[in-house]
């Protein structure tokens, strides 16, 4: 039995540890075998595919015998046959509460305030309700486990559409339709065209009239080699086979596309990480802190609480008990220094950040209805710091739509097909009316050409196109009239179809014959023999015998391998592949996608390093030099740079060592003359894993590595992560940039023509490269503001609310009392300041999305990561030391010796509380207002709403009615309304939070006068920017012009290992293929894989 199958051990096909020739290496690759006739099998088979494992056909209870049973646990015991139902999700309604807080408790910061909420049920050591910290903690855990709930249920639905699909079984001796959750081992199925392989199984029997079995392994991630030549991978899909039946070796968890899935390693952002070493630093400042105020009670009872005679308790505690005690008492009044909602709050930022990249309707692709996807929610803010762009070439940055384009003969005729530069005047494309089985779709503008085909003088052009018709690999199917090629590489398929337009037509084949149409006339060759292309030869021959009896070899090939063998004093002794005569060389294109030289050069200017890592050869990488608009024309580009400046670059580093150890550090002496100005175009046998290596090629604004295999792809992600310790990015569209994409801190995967390998493994996807430019510097960079500016403002608030405390100690013998009412603790991170500060989180932008683009240097920042680090944390435990320092002591002293208008003195415990927490209240609400750059109605509501929110609440907990139904909890009745009735009071609040806001009012002036960034200077003239740029729009061209000169593409030829094994078995084939139709009104090609450009 023959079949299309993935690659296996046994095949030719490119190996990531050698020299690649393709760039867009994948696995498939084609196979041949044998079979029989197409019909289902009745007798029951027993089949050994490995030691122990065996499978007998169509007999379920064979499977389920006590031998075949594994101990799971104690003495549980199942079948060691999986099911074919697959599970990716986590919980179930059983297991999601335990497991999810399990889960959730694990995270230290939740065990923490779990701890404390044990320790608040101390009496000795709490002076702060069990409820101040269980219902923020309820919250927190609540609203991650409703998110964790979300991205199961997602799973759920996505295993459940796999697991209810319709596959036919053979039960009770006729096949019925069944669901792939009740597949199982042993079962014999039928698969029909364009179904998915439902299990890895058996091939038995196909309907194709050569009995071949195709295979698409487009979503298969990695190559798995197999022991058995006639397996069909689950994952995979069958093409151009009718149908075909199949026994089921291995179901579910044990298909090869289960177990080596393998888990994606976690990324965290550089704000993650900083982020977690600042909530360490606070918890040790809270230690300190604690363990001060201690000492200080220690030090108090001994002096004065212990002779005071209205404080006895008679516990007959000492002092240094007690300050143990106090100790305990603090960590927990001061623990909403360490921020419970954080982590939260976060959370919910950066899923309302990756859906707005899912809605951004400029990142739309409508001609494949492809939006952007963020398939991961934990990156965004790390979008806005990229310093490295790794880039694959082809099907990244070109569309991997191969065009015949140019072509010579013999030496002496050039012609100029779709983008002919010479031309004056726009030229009008080749009639084909001449041939009817030319495909319409097919443009040449060479009219010249076309003529010398049909007058037959020329006899190197007929050659060379009869090579061209006769010298591949790919199959034809008749389809209602139709002629459909599968090609195993588009550009084979491209040369094909050229042929065939200019009246060499390619028919059909067997594995002896291939038959062709020479303009009029029908011609059947006899194949003698055939050598397909692999990664080694680099090159097809084929051996033919002509109907008089003349037998030829044709050749076609990478130009390197084509000229040694023309040259008289070849190395190689294969003497029927040496003295070739040289009929021609061809052109294919593979152009640009929209947009990719603008993308670059804006990314270039935002200071963000862009490298193209492709198995392609140095001719094809001409687009993306000076000439080709990708880089600037500055730039100078090295195309060989010799090792022997890295042996000296390391010499000079090695005799520097002991100077560097007893001074200053020397600057290392550059390799390039101008630094900044070049660009390096090497190959991947001269890469070298050293630091040297890396130095030298951040030295330029652009690299490009030709010839580099993905696993050299993922180690150069990783040298520049090890040694330059940057933030990088990788984008892909194959199965070969896999490893480069989850080598890099942001993966982004292209669907293009190759399948979803690479959207799979990424945490972005979009449709086209350009989308790169918006990707980042609009919603990155809005990203990274926003998270930063959050984080800043988070940590304020929480300092200026908990230090009042601190202050607070000073007058209270340091006994671990608190400042402020109860419920206003336990509500204040949750309603109070919450909603603005999470508003602007997800909605602020320093300018719109337009001058984003227009202005790259505004993304410098996220590179540099000036907006948040240490600096800016002190500065924001600086400010709310200062906050809070007025915030207590300011109502302090206007409650000294006061006089209320009724005569009465304001000045008790709870109309302080009052004071200082309304204070807070609108300072907090007033300066994140200060700090918002994007105003809405929704921000406008939200800090209105909070202070609303505020002061509703509290007077209904300070009311008489709730007192009344709960008067343990709720202790401070009618304390709003007399504090808040009195002028003074309200005076005092104005004033401190005028003292509060009047120097960040200052400060800002300040900096944005004299001292003003770019993206205060562009916010500056926004309005002048805007309308330039409404004039540029006006003045715009069009985005096309017919007979405009371009640039934007390059020529090469590619190809791949093809059919050649499965057109030369001949134990299968039967019959000839049906008999072709007349003429045919199109032809059409179809592409089975996509190789590489060479």
């Amino acid at each position: 039995m023959s079949r299309r199958r993935a690659d296996s051990q046994g095949s030719l096909g490119p190996d990531d540890e050698v020299m690649p020739y393709s760039d867009d290496d994948t696995d498939d690759e084609l196979e041949p075998s044998s079979e029989g006739e197409p019909e289902a099998p009745h007798a029951p088979a027993e089949v050994r595919v490995k030691m122990g494992w065996k499978v007998k056909a169509n007999d379920r209870p064979y499977h389920h015998l006590p031998e075949f049973q594994k101990k799971v646990c104690l003495c549980i015991k199942k079948s060691r046959y999986s099911g074919n139902s697959i599970k990716t999700y986590k919980y179930n309604v059983l297991t999601f509460i335990p497991l999810n807080l399990f889960e959730q408790l694990r995270r230290v910061a939740n065990l923490y305030f779990l701890a404390l909420l044990i320790l608040q049920i101390i009496p000795d050591i709490s002076t702060l309700p069990w409820y101040t910290t269980l219902i923020p903690l309820v919250v927190v855990l609540g609203v991650t486990a409703i998110k964790d709930l979300v991205d199961d249920l997602a799973r759920h639905r996505m295993d459940k559409e796999i697991n209810n699909r319709k596959c036919e079984v053979l039960l009770d001796g006729r096949f019925q339709e069944s669901k792939w959750r009740d597949i199982e081992v042993g079962d014999v199925v039928r698969l029909k065209k364009n179904d998915f392989i439902p299990a890895d199984i058996l091939l038995l029997s196909s309907s194709n009239p050569n009995s071949l079995c195709y295979v698409e392994t487009m979503n298969l991630l990695e190559r798995y080699p197999l022991e058995l030549d006639n397996m069909l991978l689950r994952g995979c899909k069958i093409r151009n086979t009718e149908e075909c039946h199949g026994l089921v070796v291995f179901a579910g968890a044990d298909t090869k596309i289960m177990r080596n899935g393998g888990k994606t390693r976690f990324k965290r952002t550089k704000i993650d990480e900083l982020m977690n070493y600042m909530v360490y630093t606070i918890f040790v400042l809270l230690i300190l802190v604690s363990a001060g105020l201690a000492i200080g009670h220690t030090f108090w009872y001994e002096e004065i609480g212990s002779n005071a005679w209205y404080l006895f308790d008679g516990k007959g505690q000492n002092a240094s008990y007690r300050g143990f005690l106090s100790f305990w008492g603090y960590i927990i009044v001061l623990n909403t220094m360490v921020p419970i909602s954080l982590y939260v709050s976060v959370e919910v930022i950066r899923l309302g950040q990756s859906k707005f990249i899912n809605w951004d309707l400029q990142m739309y692709f409508a001609e494949k209805d492809t939006p952007a996807k963020a398939r991961t929610t934990t990156l965004n803010e790390q979008l806005g710091q990229i310093e490295y762009i790794f880039s694959d070439k082809t099907g990244t940055l070109t569309q991997n739509v191969m065009q015949f384009k140019k072509c010579t003969i013999a030496g002496h005729y050039l012609y100029y097909g779709l983008d002919n530069h010479f031309s004056v005047f726009p030229l009008q494309p080749v009639d084909w009316s001449w041939n009817q089985l030319a495909d319409k779709r097919f443009e040449f503008m060479d009219h010249s050409l076309v003529a010398c085909i049909r007058s037959r003088k020329d006899k190197d052009v007929t050659e060379f196109f009869k090579l061209l018709s006769l010298c591949h690999t790919v199959m034809v199917e008749h389809n209602d009239g139709d002629l459909v090629y599968q090609a195993a590489s588009p550009d084979e398929g491209a040369l094909v179809t050229a042929a065939r337009n200019f009246g060499f037509v390619f028919l059909s084949r067997t594995q002896d014959t291939i038959t062709i149409r020479e303009m009029d006339q029908e011609m059947t060759y006899e194949m003698l023999a055939l050598l397909d292309f692999n990664s080694d030869r680099k090159r097809m021959t084929i051996i033919l015998k002509f109907p008089d009896g003349r037998i030829r070899l044709y050749c076609k090939g990478a130009d390197t391998v084509i000229y040694e063998r023309l040259a008289p004093n070849s190395r190689h002794k294969e003497t029927t592949q040496t003295a070739l005569d040289l009929i021609g060389a061809t052109a294919i294109e593979d152009k640009l996608q929209d947009g990719v030289p603008e993308t670059i050069a804006t990314l270039a200017k935002a200071d963000i390093k862009i490298w193209v890592l492709t198995g392609d050869k140095k001719g094809t990488v001409s687009p993306f030099s000076p000439t080709g608009k990708c880089l600037s024309s500055e730039i100078v580009c090295y195309f060989h740079v010799s090792s022997e400046n890295l042996r000296i670059r390391q010499a000079n580093r090695r005799n520097e060592l002991p100077t560097t150890r007893r001074g200053k550090k020397k600057p290392a002496e550059p390799f390039f003359p101008q630094p900044g100005k070049n660009a390096l175009i090497i190959t991947g046998g001269w890469l070298v894993g050293s630091i040297d290596f890396v130095d030298m090629a951040c030295e330029c604004e652009a690299v490009i590595c030709c010839r580099v295999t993905p696993k050299q792809k993922a180690n150069v992600v990783s040298l520049v992560k090890k040694y330059k310790k940057a933030v990088t990015l990788s984008i892909g569209d194959g199965a070969n940039d896999v490893n480069m994409i989850k080598t890099a801190d942001i993966g982004v995967g292209i669907s293009g023509q190759e399948g979803m390998q690479a959207v799979m493994s990424s945490d972005y996807a979009f449709a086209q490269f350009r989308y790169l430019e918006r990707l980042l510097l609009v919603h990155g960079r809005w990203s990274y503001i926003r998270m930063c500016k959050f984080l800043r403002f988070f940590f304020f608030k929480n300092f200026a609310f908990t230090l009042v405390h601190f202050w607070y100690s000073f007058f209270s013998g340091y006994s671990s009392q608190v400042a402020y009412e109860d419920w206003f603790i336990t509500l204040y991170n949750l309603c109070y300041s919450s909603l603005p500060v999470l508003l602007v989180g997800l909605l602020d932008q320093d300018v719109n999305d337009k001058l984003s683009l227009k202005f790259p240097k505004l993304y410098l920042p996220g590179q540099q990561g000036t907006l948040f680090n240490y600096r800016n944390f002190f500065i924001s435990l600086f400010h709310g030391i200062f906050v809070s320092l007025i915030i207590f002591f300011i109502p302090y002293g206007a409650f000294l010796q006061t006089m209320g208008q009724d005569g009465e003195a304001p000045s008790d415990y709870q109309s302080f509380a009052v004071v200082t927490a309304s204070s807070l209240v609108f300072i907090v609400n007033l300066q994140i207002s200060l700090d918002t750059s994007y105003w809405t109605f929704v921000n406008c509501f939200a800090v209105l709403g909070s202070i609303a929110i505020y002061f509703g609440i509290m007077f209904d907990i300070h009311s008489a009615g709730i007192h009344v139904l709960f008067p343990s909890a709720f202790t401070f009745t009618g304390a709003a309304s007399n504090a808040l009735r009195q002028p003074y009071l309200w005076l005092t609040i104005i004033l401190t939070v005028g003292i509060s806001l009047l120097p960040v009012i200052c400060i800002q002036f300040l900096h944005k006068t004299i001292w003003p960034s770019v993206g205060d200077k562009v916010q500056r003239n926004r309005k002048k920017y805007e309308m330039e740029m409404q004039e540029e729009e006006k003045k715009k061209p069009p985005a096309f012009q017919r007979g405009r000169r371009s640039r934007r593409s390059a020529y090469a030829f590619s190809h791949s290992r093809g059919y050649a094994d499965l057109i030369s078995s001949g134990q299968s084939i039967r019959r000839r293929p049906p008999t072709r139709g007349g003429p045919q009104d199109s032809i059409r090609e179809v592409p089975q894989r996509e190789a590489e450009n060479i």
